[in-house]
């Protein structure tokens, strides 16, 4: 039942924790060494001091984080205790990840790694929804972003094989789609989330129809999860099949009730995607705000019992960190489509550009996401969409979301009314 449960870890679908579940354990033993061979030199930072002063003062968070360790399978206990936990998160905060050519041992998801036994625990499911644990974790995270925008970063994306920057890397990440210089240092990234969330060619995304507005196109690339329709106002988003619930996607926004049987169209990016994010229509910005959220957190109905099948997408898009840019077209039969970029695992950064009042033309960039694991959700209104023209994903229940069909930026994905 653990490697099913491991294979429904965003990580290992996003391509980001090894195929192989033994390179994980073999990771996590290397890290433990680590710990005790830097233990004397250690300081740790700010945010993992707060985080240990929250489990000392907190009795809850403290039994939860104790159990979770608990229950971890003995046979992939390697983390025992909290001082160790605590020093694992310092130690993953102040590193860049490596690239591994070889898809069963590549591990870069640390974070991710280091959660992966935790979170499948009923203590590790409480503890990553408790508001005061994950607002902890996300102060770790956030100067974990700041060490992967520093120069110091930069250090992994090299030529040699374990670099970002290697012949492999080049063609499984296919760089060539992207601006950089060749001859300029790490080729012109300044920095690992620099390199993370890179620019791509125009001509590699060319905008499909770009003078007609009946013509949506993807937000970003991916791929196609589920087209949702008849999208309900609230819904039991935390069970099998887990439908969508409006309200709670749009943090009870304002325009929830114009969206309220309409149309979700969730795809997910795995770890070699574009992670910039564009407008699938023209129109005027409504309102573009980020919406904190959970980070470490999946359905229960992702579970063990391999009979499930279902996977997570559609409760991340209810309760993880996402942005929300709501874009009002001016053809009143489209209306307003809201974008949601979703933040899953690692740093779970959403980065918007725009602001309320911008206007903007189909294809124009509104935003992107730093290292991490990611979703994205486009919502239309009811009778806008006349119809898809992404081929149907497969049906319930996926065991891989990056089976579904490919979409890529600026590329059309539907036909307006």
């Amino acid at each position: 039942m653990i490697e099913v449960r491991y294979q429904r870890l965003f990580g290992y679908r996003a391509g980001y924790l090894p195929r192989d579940r033994r390179a994980l354990d073999e990771w996590l033993r290397s890290l433990k060494n680590q710990l005790r061979y830097r233990a004397a030199e250690r300081r740790p930072s700010a945010a993992v001091r707060k985080l240990k002063e929250l489990i000392d003062a907190n009795a809850i968070v403290r039994m939860y984080v104790a159990e979770m360790l608990e229950q971890v399978p003995s046979a992939h206990k390697v983390i025992e205790n909290t001082d160790e936990l605590l020093a694992a998160l310092d130690h993953i905060a102040a590193t860049a990840p490596l690239y591994n050519p070889d898809p069963n041992k590549r591990n870069a998801f640390p974070m991710s790694s280091l959660f992966a036994y935790m979170m499948m625990t009923r203590a590790g499911e409480a503890v990553f929804r408790n508001d005061e644990f994950n607002r902890a974790i996300k102060n770790i995270l956030q100067e974990w972003c700041q060490y992967l925008d520093s120069p110091e970063s930069a250090h992994v994306l090299n030529e040699g094989e374990y670099g970002w920057l290697s012949q492999f890397a080049y063609q499984d990440m296919k760089l060539y789609e992207f601006i950089f210089d060749r001859t300029a240092p790490h080729w012109g990234w300044k920095s690992y989330n620099d390199f993370f969330h890179r620019e791509i060619r125009k001509d590699a995304r060319p905008i499909t129809a770009p003078h007609d507005p009946k013509v949506i196109v993807s937000a970003n690339d991916g791929n196609l999860v589920t087209i949702a329709r008849g999208v309900q106002r609230t819904d039991t988003f935390w069970l099998k099949g887990e439908p969508y619930s409006l309200a709670d996607m749009l943090d009870r926004s304002e325009h929830v009730d114009r969206f309220v049987g309409g149309y979700v169209f969730q795809s997910f990016l795995s770890g070699a995607n574009y992670h910039r994010w564009h407008s699938p229509i023209d129109g005027v910005v409504r309102d573009a705000r980020v919406v904190n959220g959970l980070m470490f957190s999946e359905a229960e109905s992702a579970g063990f019992d391999p009979s499930a099948g279902i996977l997570s997408e559609g409760y991340d898009a209810c309760v993880n960190t996402r942005g929300l840019v709501f874009i009002e077209s001016p053809d009143p039969k489209i209306g307003m489509v809201c974008v949601i970029p979703i933040g899953i695992t690692e740093i779970s950064s959403v980065t918007i550009k725009v602001k309320a009042g911008d206007r903007l033309t189909k294809g124009d960039e509104l935003g992107y996401f730093s290292y991490g694991g990611s979703s994205m959700c486009l919502v239309f209104q009811p009778g806008s969409i006349d119809h898809f023209t992404v081929p149907a994903p497969p049906p319930l229940p996926v065991v891989d979301p990056t089976s579904g069909p490919a979409i890529q930026v600026n590329a059309q994905i539907a036909i307006a009314n």
